[in-house]
């Protein structure tokens, strides 16, 4: 139902969730070129938009992770109609979808005053890393209790696994995400493993620029750093490499430095509802500013 001024909020459809893709990567936010399938399963009911008449004037996103977490993104307003009251009514729309349940958000540092009005709170910075990886530097194996331990290609019967694995890290169930998002046909998903099970995963996907990194979930540095190194050589010398770290962790900092990548730019992680205390010694990629 539109308000007075003719502007209605709505769901999107999944090919809705294309075009948003699009309007992001106008804005310079460098979406990867396969991620509407993973991102509309995450909740198909997750991503919404302003009209006005047949115009689309704003979006913003609202996953939901299970019944106690949410993640916010795809905050754009049209510049033509900024400072009308579009993103309030788009951010209420969002608020109003995510409940009781805790809510985060990448949002650009310049706009932390704005988020703190809507009961968000600083939690840490994340450090986005970019530039042409080290070949020289491409660690493959790590040493897991004195076995040489591959970081191999993970295939579709990781999934139960990777599931667990993943939960514990990001804080929440994804397990229709992450069947999608292991799918790379333009990147590849990588794990490192042994008889006693999985000690990390990450993934590489091709992005209008480049390519970017993320998740890497990882018990330590050591199988971090294989994980990057597999995935680094995939995207090959000459390709430019996207890594978003969260600045607590300072391991994954070095990490991201040591494979010759710079910071390049940055976001406040804010939390409404609480902070859900990840662990974020063992997170050395976020899997992305829009999804968490």
């Amino acid at each position: 139902m539109a308000d007075r001024d003719g502007v209605q909020v709505t769901t999107m459809s999944r090919d809705d969730v294309r075009w948003a893709l699009d309007w992001a990567a106008r804005e310079g936010w460098n979406p990867g070129l396969d991620d509407v399938s993973a991102f509309f399963a995450a909740d198909p009911e997750g991503f919404l938009m302003a009209r006005s008449g047949d115009r689309v004037v704003g979006t913003i996103s609202c996953v939901l992770y299970g019944p106690s977490f949410a993640f916010a993104g795809f905050y754009i307003v049209e510049p033509g109609v900024r400072s009308q009251g579009i993103g309030h009514r788009l951010a209420d729309a969002a608020l109003s979808r995510a409940g009781d349940r805790i809510l985060g958000l990448d949002g650009v540092v310049e706009q932390q005053s704005t988020y703190r009005t809507l009961g968000f709170t600083l939690v840490h910075r994340n450090i986005r890393f970019g530039g042409l990886p080290r070949p020289h530097l491409h660690p493959d194996v790590v040493d897991l209790s004195g076995a040489d331990i591959d970081a191999v290609d993970l295939s579709g019967a990781d999934i139960d696994a990777v599931a667990a694995f993943d939960e514990a890290c990001f804080g929440a169930p994804r397990r229709a995400f992450l069947e999608e998002w292991l799918k790379r046909s333009d990147g590849r998903a990588v794990a490192v493993r042994d008889g006693r099970g999985l000690h990390g995963y990450g993934v590489i996907r091709r992005c209008v620029d480049g390519f970017k990194i993320g998740p890497i979930f990882a018990d330590d540095a050591e199988v971090a750093a294989a994980i990057l190194g597999r995935l680094a050589a995939h995207a090959g010398p000459r390709s430019t490499v996207f890594l978003d770290v969260p600045e607590p962790n300072t391991q994954a900092l070095a990490l991201a430095r040591s494979q010759g990548l710079e910071p390049v730019f940055e976001t406040a992680r804010m939390y409404r509802g609480g902070d859900p205390g990840l662990p974020l010694e063992r997170i050395f990629g976020i899997t992305s500013f829009e999804l968490g």
